[in-house]
């Protein structure tokens, strides 16, 4: 038999997991009609990569083991060479707008800037 104090203490805790039980369903529900937050939206770098360049570049090309970018100059360079090829009439900040969001993406270990 449960002495008084020992039936006192074995409500608390059923009371104690009972909120807690609550509490979590609760949480738990919350998270679950939470809206998913929008993804950032491209920045222009993405922007102009994706329309003149991914139909050629894809990500194997920034893996390959001959690979012509070594360092940031590398990287700005191949993106400058490659507008020129194309056409596509970029100027300095463009190329610098690819290639920032190429060594985000691809080189995320060149030296910095």
């Amino acid at each position: 038999m449960l002495t008084g104090i020992e039936r006192q203490r074995l409500g608390e805790n059923n009371m104690v997991r009972g909120v807690s039980a609550t509490v979590l369903l609760a949480l738990w529900a919350g998270l679950a009609t939470a809206e998913t937050p929008p993804l950032p939206a491209p920045g222009r770098g993405e922007l102009l990569y994706s329309t003149h360049c991914i139909a050629c570049h894809n990500e194997q090309m920034h893996w390959r083991d001959k690979k012509l970018v070594t360092n940031w100059h590398s990287l700005r360079s191949e993106v400058r060479r490659w507008q020129e090829t194309m056409a596509l009439g970029w100027g300095r900040e463009e190329v610098d707008e690819v290639a920032r969001y190429l060594k985000a993406v691809y080189y995320r270990d060149l030296a910095p800037e």
